[in-house]
């Protein structure tokens, strides 16, 4: 009668380490999601901007979220990183690794946010288009003359919204890591694992000092069983 009861009792202890590596691993996977929606949202189309100049006339040019948002490429490589090291790290480093993702996510959030909700500055369009930064983010060559004059800007609400998702999502996820880390696994490392043997060596030879296997095993991880008083506790 005793036996059901016990068994119910230990089985709560035993799935807790298990869900706590899958809010990990959940972690690490909305982390992924968010990266790759803000990486695919940086090549989308934000902006469509119209400028005329008295010289070559008028002209429509697309603006990338790359170009606009100049920080959403480096912070979906950057959640990128953080998705591998929520499954990598031990649970110190998960929860910095969580903490650091959540912040950038927010970071990440802010640009597009204010496009869609202030509209593009007519003043920053002309910067990037005359500076050639816009070009350095698009497959052709995009600038007009530093006397041209922006007539309109449109701005296309898919790119900015999907960053909001990626960035959003990311942030769920840096902060599910950064308050459910999960447990580290009960693997020791290399090091751990030869100081636990030898131990039990040790305490194998003063138990049994005339056992052969306990012997070659104490030769065979480099241990003199003559150096082990076997009357010392």
């Amino acid at each position: 009668m005793s036996t059901p009861a016990s068994e119910n009792s230990s089985a709560p202890v035993a799935a807790a380490p298990v869900s706590d590596r899958k809010m990990s691993f959940i972690a690490g996977l909305l982390l992924m999601l968010g990266a790759l929606l803000l990486w695919f949202a940086s090549r989308m189309t934000w902006l469509t901007v119209e400028a005329f100049d008295d010289k070559a006339g008028a002209s429509t040019i697309d603006l990338s979220g790359a170009a606009w948002s100049t920080e959403a490429t480096a912070i979906a490589l950057l959640l990128l990183v953080a998705s591998v090291a929520a499954f990598a790290l031990r649970k110190v480093g998960r929860r910095v690794v969580g903490a650091i993702s959540a912040l950038a996510a927010v970071g990440a959030s802010w640009t597009p946010l204010m496009l869609l909700s202030n509209g593009a500055d007519p003043q920053r369009a002309h910067q990037l288009l005359t500076s050639g930064a816009a070009s350095q983010q698009a497959s052709n060559p995009v600038s007009i003359s530093s006397w041209a004059e922006i007539t309109n800007i449109t701005v296309s609400t898919a790119g900015p919204l999907v960053a909001m998702l990626g960035s959003a999502i990311a942030l769920v996820g840096g902060v599910l890591l950064a308050m459910k880390p999960g447990s580290d696994g009960a693997k020791l490392n290399k090091y751990e694992r030869k100081a636990q043997r030898e131990e039990k060596l040790a305490e194998d030879l003063r138990a049994t000092p005339d056992s052969g296997r306990v012997l070659w095993d104490a030769l065979d991880a480099d241990i003199d069983p003559t150096d082990l008083d076997p009357g010392r506790n």
